[in-house]
């Protein structure tokens, strides 16, 4: 037992992608800042910085640009040019298409992998942020001037304080448990399967979303010509799919999707992972804070999960920086409570807009199904609906923190 106390001015639950981004966006500021991890990135078990995919919005890309990573990261990355929306065995289809809105991508696709490592090596730069790793918050105490924080490693246990501890250590938090905060959650019982396949033809930078009778499959253009894809199964037959071969297995996804972009072959490795919608019912507690995955837990349907907590990081970063006094005290109740209303409008959108979603798509009634080939016909009929629509996809509606907008901190 180390009986030592360290002081910092923010301590920050994991060091996945939300939680490396966050410490490094909050960097500027001069804050002393911990980022305690429990898995070694490196290591086989680390989630956050594996080989599956992830589509970074318009406003995500706008942020790596503010925190001067954007060049890295997108040497890195594949555009989405265009978005191909058809529900199989229906007549309708709708797309959306980056000239169409005056920009160069709606987007961007970016292994979890390389990503990381950009992240990784950025903060290995930042004198003032220490990365804890691997370390596992055993207790917190929170105090109306400080949180105190127990993390145990290899090394024994030592206790570290800060103004503001941030829970962002994902959907399973365990901080947010210790801050006494509970979690919504609903099972969709379904699984995402997810990897990467070699189409015959180029995806030419267009992403495709594709609604089946067992859930959505999406279609993702990655490097090297490969696709990248995140398939919903129902979890009564998620075993079956996850123990065919790679032979099978393409038959399968192909029978799904067509052959828009011909024939499938040489798959990847394949992951699976329950998907539950969860939403906790407040954001904050006595100087502490949830982001991320802790705060929401989304369907894959939309591909927004991470781009609404990279919002959550930015509004952050901006009610933390906009102190009026000058003097930071990051875990000031009235920084924390500017914070919980800016974000909860955002999140209870985007929970709402994906949870219909998965029910629209997912449902067998007759009527629905009529209603959702209207849907996508009027998509692209009705003037301002694809443009409105597009705007959220790219993480573009409401108020915007700056990060968001691409303008730094500092």
């Amino acid at each position: 037992m180390n009986s030592e106390t360290d002081n910092y001015d923010i301590i920050i639950a994991g060091g996945g992608m939300i939680g490396t981004s966050l410490a490094l966006a909050l960097a500027p500021l001069g804050l002393r800042v911990a980022v305690v991890e429990a898995i070694a990135r490196k290591e086989s078990q680390q989630p956050s910085f594996d080989d599956r995919s992830t589509a970074l919005s318009r406003s995500t890309q706008r942020m790596f640009e503010a925190m001067q990573l954007w060049d890295d990261v997108v040497a890195a990355s594949t555009p989405i040019s265009n978005i191909h929306v058809s529900d199989k065995g229906r007549f309708g289809f709708s797309h959306i298409d980056a000239k169409e809105r005056g920009v160069e991508a709606l987007g961007y696709v970016v292994i979890n992998r390389v990503l990381g490592e950009v992240l990784q090596s950025a903060l290995l730069t930042m004198n003032n942020v220490d990365m804890i790793c691997p370390a596992r918050i055993e207790s917190i105490e929170l105090g109306p001037d400080q949180a105190v924080a127990t993390i145990a490693s290899d090394k024994g246990e030592r206790s570290l304080s800060c103004k503001l501890l941030i829970a962002a250590d994902g959907a399973k938090s365990s901080v947010r448990e210790m801050m006494g905060v509970s979690v919504q959650k609903r099972a969709y019982a379904q699984r995402a399967v997810v990897g990467n396949l070699l189409p015959e033809k180029e995806l030419c930078n267009r992403a495709f979303e594709r609604f089946t009778p067992q859930g959505p499959l999406a279609i993702l253009p990655v490097v090297d010509g490969r696709a990248g894809f995140i398939w919903t199964v129902s979890e009564d037959d998620a075993d079956r799919i996850l123990s065919l071969g790679d032979d099978a297995f393409l038959a399968e996804i192909q029978e799904e999707f067509g052959y828009r972009l011909g024939k499938f072959s040489r798959v990847s490795a394949r992951v699976a992972y329950p998907l539950m919608l969860s939403k906790a019912v407040r954001l904050t507690a006595t100087r502490s804070v949830l982001v991320g995955n802790s705060a929401h837990g989304l369907h894959p349907v939309s591909a927004q999960g991470f781009n609404l907590g990279m919002r959550d990081v930015a509004a952050l970063c901006d009610c933390i920086a906009d102190t009026p006094s000058g003097i930071i005290d990051p875990g000031d109740s009235n920084i924390l409570d500017r914070y919980a209303g800016w974000r909860r409008a955002d999140q209870k959108k985007l929970v709402h807009f994906t949870d219909n979603l998965v029910r629209l798509f997912g449902s067998t009634r007759p009527g629905l199904r009529t209603l959702r080939n209207i849907g996508m016909i009027g998509f692209d009929l009705i003037p301002g609906v694809r443009p409105m629509f597009a705007k959220h996809t790219m993480g573009l509606a409401g108020e915007l923190p700056r990060l968001s907008r691409g303008v730094p901190l500092r």
